[in-house]
C-alpha cells in the first residue's frame, strides 16, 4: 500500500523533466501528502496541464464520497476486473506527481519504523494512476478523484513491504495517458528498477500530523 508520500519539489523540477504546464495556483508543497488531500494529477496528454484531484477514488456510481478513502490503491493485478477501476483504467488514466513515497517496517514489540523512498538522484517520478468524477446529488460540479496503482516491490522494498507504487519515467509517463489499449500498458505496471532508487530511515517526528516540513 502507498498511503503516504511527498510532493516538495519545485513546479519547475516537474515541468523540465515531464514537459507539464499550467500549474494550479493553489499549489502546495507536501512533505506528507495524505488520502482525502489535494495532490497534482496530469490527465490530458495534449496540454499536460497539472490539476488537483483529491485522494482516494470515487467511483461514479458511489452512494457516499467517504468509499474514496477506502480507495486510494488499485492493484495493478486486478485493474481489469474490480468494477472501481475497471472502465477508468480503459479511459481515465492519469499521472500522479511525486518525488518520494513513505511506507512502515513492522517490527515485532515496537512501533513500526517509518522510510522514505526516492530516485537516486532525488528527481521527480509519476505514480501510475486512475482518475474518476462523482458528482454530489443536487450539485452540478462533480468531485474529482484519483488512485495510484500498486504493485509487487522491488528487492530494495520487500524486506520492508509486500507492495509498492507503480513509478514511471518520461517516456512511460507519456504511454500511460496516451490512447493506448490497457493490454498494451501491462508492461509498465511492474516494479521500478531496485538500483534507481534510494531508502532512507526516518525520525518519529513524521508520525505528527501537523508537521509538514524538512524536519
Amino acid at each position: 500500500m502507498c498511503n503516504y508520500f511527498m510532493v516538495t519539489l519545485k513546479p519547475f523540477d516537474y515541468e523540465a523533466k515531464f514537459m507539464l504546464s499550467h500549474f494550479p495556483p493553489n499549489w502546495v508543497i507536501r512533505y506528507k501528502a495524505t488520502p482525502t488531500q489535494p495532490v497534482a494529477v496530469v490527465r490530458d496528454p495534449k496540454t499536460r496541464t497539472v490539476e488537483m484531484f483529491r485522494w482516494g477514488l470515487i467511483p461514479s456510481w458511489a452512494k457516499d464520497p467517504a468509499l474514496g478513502s477506502r480507495m486510494i490503491n488499485a492493484r495493478a493485478e486486478t485493474l481489469t476486473e474490480k468494477p472501481s477501476f475497471r472502465n477508468a483504467f480503459q479511459k481515465r488514466r492519469c499521472l500522479i506527481l511525486a518525488d518520494g513515497f513513505y511506507e512502515w517496517e513492522k517490527i515485532p514489540g515496537r512501533s513500526s519504523k517509518p522510510h522514505l523512498f526516492k530516485l537516486v538522484d532525488s528527481t521527480p517520478f509519476m505514480f501510475a494512476g486512475l482518475w474518476e468524477f462523482w458528482t454530489p446529488p443536487g450539485k452540478a460540479n462533480p468531485i474529482l478523484s484519483c488512485t495510484i496503482i500498486t504493485t509487487t516491490p522491488n528487492t530494495l522494498i520487500a524486506p520492508i513491504h509486500d507492495r509498492m507504487p507503480v513509478m514511471l519515467d518520461p517516456e512511460q509517463a507519456t504511454s500511460w495517458i496516451s490512447d493506448l489499449p490497457p493490454r498494451d500498458l501491462q508492461s509498465l505496471l511492474v516494479p521500478y528498477p531496485t538500483e534507481a532508487m534510494q531508502e532512507t530511515t526516518i525520525n518519529s517526528l513524521f508520525n505528527n500530523p501537523a508537521i509538514n516540513s524538512p524536519s
